[in-house]
């Protein structure tokens, strides 16, 4: 495994515990805080808890889902070529 490749996995891995970290404190922890603490301006109100991550699958699936089709339509077209 080549150092550039380690440094790759250890960015991203440090990425997603940063956001692990920040959604659960965001959703779990936040609301037993009061509502005039200063902590509250450092995240979004508590209706984006949901709505980002829905948006973002549903933004993942449609994706994904026209990735295999173009990959199945393609592989048809060389099936019929061949």
């Amino acid at each position: 495994m080549e150092l550039a490749d380690k440094a790759v996995g250890f960015l991203l891995s440090v990425i997603s515990l940063s956001i692990f970290s920040y959604y659960t404190f965001w959703v779990i922890i936040l609301p037993f805080v009061e509502k005039d603490h200063f902590v509250h301006g450092y995240f979004p109100r508590q209706e984006y808890a949901i709505l980002i991550p829905v948006f973002t699958g549903v933004a993942v699936l449609s994706f994904l889902c026209l990735f295999v089709g173009f990959v199945m339509i393609k592989s048809s077209k060389k099936k019929k070529s061949v």
